[in-house]
């Protein structure tokens, strides 16, 4: 008898797991309106401005000077990205996950770039760095992925360099001519101002050149 009652028990249970998977699975076609409504917003990265002369894969390191050794930045995007006005360009590195910004400093005409000793794949260079929100001097050292990335990294670089030192030669050319402009204007105003102080006579020297036009007799 027992064996006989089993199979139903297993039945009827199985029939009742059926109705309440069913039961659950079967849509209301009821909507649920959230609690709170989220507004989009507009997210500054601070490069709306600039334009991409370079984008690539690497990883950063710095160079630690009190434990005497290289440190690991981050793995991310090395940009080289040009100002649409002041035509200054800055190289700017991102982690990749985080997007928290490991490098962050103006590619001046001083810069110099230099392939790491042993490494083909990797270029080093001296830069004063703003990433951690202060101005710092950093050694650096990146490493792409394949020769060719390092090598476009490093020949632009160059470029860039000498690019920046004929925009400062230009500044610096118009900003002497400004200033040369200026004094010649301020030196003509000063010799105007003082030839007609030569021409308009005082109101003394008007009497007495009338005295001396008009004498009268001495009684």
């Amino acid at each position: 008898m027992a064996s006989s009652t089993e199979p139903r028990h297993k039945e009827e249970e199985e029939e009742e797991a059926t109705h309440t998977t069913t039961a659950e699975d079967e849509d209301t076609g009821a909507q649920v309106a959230p609690i709170v409504k989220l507004q989009e917003v507009a997210v500054s990265t601070g490069e709306e401005n600039e334009d991409v002369l370079l984008d690539l894969k690497a990883k950063l390191y710095r160079f630690d000077k009190e434990g005497n050794q290289w440190k690991e930045r981050g793995v991310g995007t090395v940009k080289l990205l040009k100002h649409t006005q002041t035509t200054k360009v800055r190289l700017v590195m991102r982690q990749s996950k985080t997007l928290k910004i490991c490098a962050n400093h103006l590619v001046l005409p001083s810069i110099s770039i230099q392939e790491h000793a042993g490494n083909d794949k990797s270029c080093v260079w001296h830069a004063t760095d703003f990433a951690d929100g202060e101005l710092k001097e950093e050694f650096f050292c990146i490493r792409f992925a394949s020769v060719e990335n390092c090598k476009t990294f490093k020949e632009k670089i160059e470029e860039v360099a000498q690019s920046q030192e004929k925009v400062g030669v230009s500044e610096e050319a118009t900003s002497t001519a400004n200033l040369l402009e200026k004094l010649s204007v301020v030196g003509e105003k000063s010799k105007d101002e003082e030839d007609k102080t030569k021409e308009v006579p005082t109101e003394e020297k008007k009497e007495e050149n009338a005295a001396k036009d008009n004498p009268t007799d001495e009684k």
